[in-house]
């Protein structure tokens, strides 16, 4: 009886796990997976998510990345911003464009909380010890817009929200679907959220890893690894004439090769790529920005040096094409891991269902997806 109950329990918790895209057998792209297939799998990068579940009509929350687990500040990172469409409200961008590189960690929410983003990581990084004579800070933070199921215009978070997500991150297993900045979002008509997924270059091109996480909260036909699946289930915007595709994606990709900002927004581009292959189409009303960053320690830009100029080899354009074959893929199913992960959420009023995965996976049965 008792090995009974535990093989119950064992199922049960198979069961509750059995939820990113390759539980069910899809297995996108040609290259192997990071260890746990997130974007943690790249050396050194942390994730914390603060989630905002309350009342009727609170589905909200944030999701911080950090490049690495130092003063960021003190140590910047290579960074590039790539924008796939920009009606969005990415904040920080001129600065890592002009200078080429990061110095706060990356914070997501929705669109009306990004000045508290702002505000919180600027106040985090000005606590830092070491950055006690700091007078300028640039905080990235980008959005996506979760008022279909959230009460936005409630700007329910909060400064200790922020700096919950900042100091909660953490290297290992990343939390999927209905968590932190993608609590509220919705993608391809179904429940979107937090996805990732990474990639691990042989050692003959380097051993480099690529990781990518996704906010989703846009609009499109949906394909999962080739398969119409937004067609078969007839759930495709523009049919008629009141079913749209706005929306955003955020996507942010972390790599310990050594790349420079100019390197960083080639590849950037191509996790682009990765979201049409997805079905999506950088609609009008989509803010679709990518932002990418070299974690190699090798490339760490002090903040404060007596050297003239900067150290460390960098890639060669022609190593590139590897880590661009990386990024597509990661961001394809960073993005399919959203959908599989996130669960059915009412709020607002509002009911967004989870992808169905009974209707789904038949029709990835038909197109060889799986078996």
């Amino acid at each position: 009886m008792k090995r009974l109950a535990c093989l119950i329990l064992l199922l049960c918790s198979l069961n509750s796990y059995a939820q990113r895209a390759r539980d069910y057998g899809i297995k996108i792209g040609v290259m192997p997976t990071g260890e746990l297939n997130t974007i943690t799998d790249v050396p050194g990068v942390q994730v914390g998510h603060q989630t905002l579940i309350e009342g009727d009509n609170i589905r909200t929350g944030v999701t911080a990345i950090l490049a690495h687990s130092g003063n960021i500040f003190q140590q910047k990172v290579p960074a590039a911003i790539y924008i796939g469409n920009g009606f969005g409200k990415l904040a920080g961008i001129s600065q890592v464009k002009e200078l080429g590189n990061l110095e706060t960690p990356i914070i997501l929410t929705n669109t009306l909380s990004v000045s508290m983003g702002i505000q919180s990581t600027v106040k985090y990084t000005l606590n830092l010890p070491g950055n006690e004579n700091v007078r300028s800070v640039n905080a990235v933070v980008g959005e996506t817009n979760d008022g279909t199921l959230n009460d936005i215009r409630g700007m329910h978070v909060t400064e200790s929200d922020v700096l919950a997500a900042i100091t909660n991150a953490q290297s290992g297993v990343v939390k999927e679907g209905n968590v932190g900045a993608g609590t509220g979002t919705i993608a391809f008509g179904f429940k979107g959220g937090i996805g990732t997924s990474s990639r691990l270059l042989p050692e003959t091109l380097g051993g480099y890893t690529v990781g990518i996480l996704v906010q989703t909260n846009f609009g499109g036909v949906l394909t999962i690894d080739g398969a119409p699946v937004g067609e078969e289930l007839n759930r495709y915007p523009f049919r008629n004439a009141i079913e749209k595709s706005d929306g955003s994606c955020m996507i942010v990709v972390m790599t310990n090769a050594p790349l420079d900002a100019r390197q960083l927004e080639r590849l950037a581009k191509r996790a682009m790529m990765g979201l049409a292959k997805t079905g999506g189409i950088a609609s009008n009303g989509s803010g679709d920005y990518v932002i990418a960053v070299s974690t190699a320690e090798s490339m760490r830009i002090p903040y404060q040096t007596s050297l003239k100029t900067d150290q460390g080899d960098v890639l060669r354009n022609d190593e590139m094409s590897p880590l661009f074959l990386a990024t597509i893929e990661a961001t394809e199913e960073a993005i399919i891991n959203s959908l599989f992960a996130a669960k059915t959420i009412t709020g607002n009023g509002r009911t967004i269902e989870a992808l169905p995965k009974d209707k789904v996976l038949p029709i990835l049965r038909k197109y060889g997806v799986i078996e």
